[in-house]
């Protein structure tokens, strides 16, 4: 009986110690010291290998499968099965602070153009994007390469307000063809 209610206390604590994650795989490998996630405010946006300015704030990193929903004919029972889809990468709006840097409207301007149809670039206008998440040290934590990019919608100034205490914005809507997670960007070393 004193077997069975130890064995009882062990298992009970050591699923107790799993649930609160002190037996769980690490949650960083090569920073064993390190408890807590990536802040999200250290990030950096590539175009064709140079650093776009001034980006202060991007939106989610988001694909979604759509579900394909079937069954056949002479099934007895009502049951609905499922298979993927097609897949859809989700449009990223990207904010910086307005400075003389006309690069996202120059970009805007390749898709639509004041100038009308004739300005239009159909060879140029989409870009590979490369989005790099760095630890509060400024290292490369996770990097993403975002393909097919070309803006959708271009903000040149957000509203003004004369009683406001903040930064004129521009912002852009991108939409991609999809985007991947660099897996040869491994965990950098925090030490030292």
């Amino acid at each position: 009986m004193k077997k069975k209610l130890l064995f009882t206390i062990i298992i009970l604590s050591l699923l107790t110690m799993c649930y609160v994650g002190r037996t769980i795989a690490a949650r960083f490998s090569v920073n064993t010291h390190r408890t807590d996630p990536y802040r999200n405010y250290k990030f950096r946006v590539r175009m064709e290998g140079e650093t776009v300015l001034g980006i202060n704030k991007i939106s989610a990193l988001k694909k979604t499968t759509a579900v394909v929903r079937w069954r056949e004919g002479n099934e007895m029972a009502s049951i609905e099965r499922k298979s993927p889809g097609i897949t859809t990468y989700d449009a990223i709006t990207m904010e910086r602070g307005i400075t003389h840097d006309s690069a996202f409207e120059t970009w805007a301007n390749l898709i639509n153009s004041f100038e009308g149809d004739s300005a239009t670039d159909l060879v140029n206008y989409k870009k590979d994007l490369v989005l790099d998440i760095m630890n509060e040290r400024g290292q490369i934590a996770f990097s993403y390469h975002l393909y097919g990019c070309w803006v959708s919608e271009y903000t040149a100034i957000y509203e003004l307000d004369a009683n406001a205490r903040a930064m004129a914005i521009e912002s852009i809507k991108i939409e991609m063809e999809g985007w991947e997670r660099d897996a040869s960007v491994v965990e950098p070393n925090e030490s030292g």
